[in-house]
C-alpha cells in the first residue's frame, strides 16, 4: 500500500508542511476507526498552490461520520459538512481550512485502498515514476486549472470520454492491475 504519510513526512518543504498539519489536526489517530489515508496531488509531488489535503475514509454509517467530524473540526475556518453522490455512491464531505491548507474529508461505504481517489493516486504515481519528464507538464497544466485526471490525460495523448475513469484503465492495462 503506498505510503502517503510517509512521503509527506520526508517530502519536499510543502509536503512536511502538510504532515505536520495533518500531525498537528490529530486526524489520523482521531479518525483511525474510519482508516483514514492521505490522497491526491500533494502526496505525489504534483500539487499546486490551490491543491487540497484529500482524506479518504471507509464510512458505513455517514450519521455517525457526520456527527464526529462537526464534533472535531466545526471551529475550523471555513467548515463545511455535506452529503452527495458520486458516481452514483452515497459520501460525505467536509472541507476546511488548517495551517494554510484546504482540507477535504472524504468518506464512502468502501475500503479506501479501493475507492476511486486511492486508485487514481497510486496509478498517477507509478505513471509519474514511469514518465518523470510529464511531471512539469502536469504541473503546469494544473496551474491553468485542468484537473488532474484530465491533465493527465491531455498530456499522456489518451483519448478520454471520461478522464477519471479512462485513465483507471489506461493506468491498470499499462501497470498490469
Amino acid at each position: 500500500m503506498f505510503d502517503s504519510l510517509r512521503v509527506l513526512k520526508d517530502g519536499t518543504e510543502k509536503q512536511q508542511r502538510a504532515y505536520k498539519a495533518i500531525h498537528q489536526l490529530n486526524i489520523m489517530n482521531d479518525l483511525a476507526d474510519f482508516n483514514p489515508i492521505v490522497c491526491g496531488t500533494i502526496p505525489i509531488g504534483i500539487g499546486v498552490d490551490q491543491s487540497d489535503l484529500d482524506i479518504i475514509m471507509e464510512v458505513y454509517d455517514g450519521e455517525n461520520f457526520k456527527r464526529r467530524i462537526y464534533q472535531l473540526y466545526h471551529s475550523q475556518t471555513g467548515f463545511r459538512l455535506k452529503d452527495s453522490f458520486i458516481r452514483g455512491k452515497k459520501v460525505v464531505k467536509a472541507n476546511f481550512q488548517f495551517n494554510g491548507f484546504e482540507f477535504e474529508l472524504f468518506g464512502q461505504a468502501q475500503a479506501v485502498p479501493e475507492q476511486n481517489a486511492y486508485v487514481h493516486m497510486v496509478i498517477e504515481f507509478e505513471l509519474l515514476k514511469k514518465y518523470p519528464t510529464i511531471r512539469e507538464k502536469i504541473i503546469r497544466l494544473k496551474q491553468q486549472g485542468v484537473k488532474t485526471e484530465p491533465a493527465f490525460c491531455q498530456v499522456l495523448g489518451i483519448s478520454c470520454d471520461d478522464p477519471y475513469e479512462d485513465l483507471l484503465v489506461y493506468g491498470r492495462e499499462l501497470l498490469g492491475d
